[in-house]
């Protein structure tokens, strides 16, 4: 048995709704003995308000299982001893400590979309210009809704690249460091790991890039990747999470 890093938004639930039969396969993983952890690169809320949301899709994920950008954040500030700028959710504006009047170390980058306004990305450009590093939570360009596609947080990143000339660091995936942060609250390498998503350019790609074993699933963004001939980099492809007991299992 072995720890299988779990993506989230495309495999266990898309647009709103969680992927029929998702719950189930969780549940046939955690009854053949596998260790589970779940990553995402959901950037606007924190992790508690991440993991009440799979209740409500009727997944029981706990905490320490559940892995976010901003966690990996955190980490990365406390390390340092930064003080972050922040371009990010008013819901996340707490996770963050930061020192009022006291120069910026880091401009800390994530969906904005109820806070970006010209004097805040200005604020981050002017940190930029006197040192401070770029800090992504992830870089995705695009995030799916009920409602269509809509822009996602790597429009901001790329911006403040261009206008600071500097290149971001990303500690959501594809960062390999970002799976084995999870890989190490096991005790487990990440070599030893399986990366299960749907998401070829992030979960495929920065689960290669750890050396994980990687399957995709065909839900998701998989047919829009798969038209802009981005998939086929998967150690194996199924056509749902249902199908991963099975594929775990082996032959028969």
């Amino acid at each position: 048995m072995g720890t299988i890093l779990l993506d989230l938004e495309g495999t266990l639930y898309a647009k709103g709704e969680p992927i029929p039969g998702a719950t189930a396969a969780v549940a046939a993983l955690r009854e053949q003995g596998h260790v589970l952890r779940f990553l995402t690169n959901t950037d606007s809320k924190p992790v508690v308000r991440v993991a009440e949301d799979l209740e409500g899709f009727g997944l029981t994920i706990h905490q320490e299982e559940l892995f976010t950008p901003v966690v990996a954040a955190q980490r990365l500030l406390e390390a340092a001893g930064g003080n972050a700028y922040l371009v990010v959710a008013e819901a996340l504006r707490t996770e963050f400590k930061v020192v009022a009047g006291a120069p910026c170390t880091h401009v800390l980058v994530g969906d904005c979309r109820d806070t970006l306004n010209y004097g805040l990305l200005d604020g981050a450009f002017r940190a930029l210009r006197a040192g401070a590093q770029l800090v992504a939570l992830q870089r995705g360009r695009y995030f799916k809704r009920a409602d269509g596609d809509h822009l996602d947080t790597g429009a901001v990143v790329a911006a403040l690249e261009y206008a600071a000339g500097c290149q971001a660091v990303v500690v959501g995936k594809p960062s390999a460091e970002f799976f084995t942060l999870a890989a190490d609250s096991v005790g487990t390498p990440v070599t030893g790991c399986v990366v299960v998503g749907d998401d070829a350019t992030t979960d495929i790609a920065g689960g290669r890039a750890a050396g994980a074993v990687t399957v995709q699933v065909r839900t998701g963004k998989f047919a829009d990747q798969q038209a802009e001939g981005l998939t086929g980099g998967a150690s194996h492809t199924i056509d749902s999470i249902v199908d991963l007991p099975d594929l775990l299992a082996g032959p028969r």
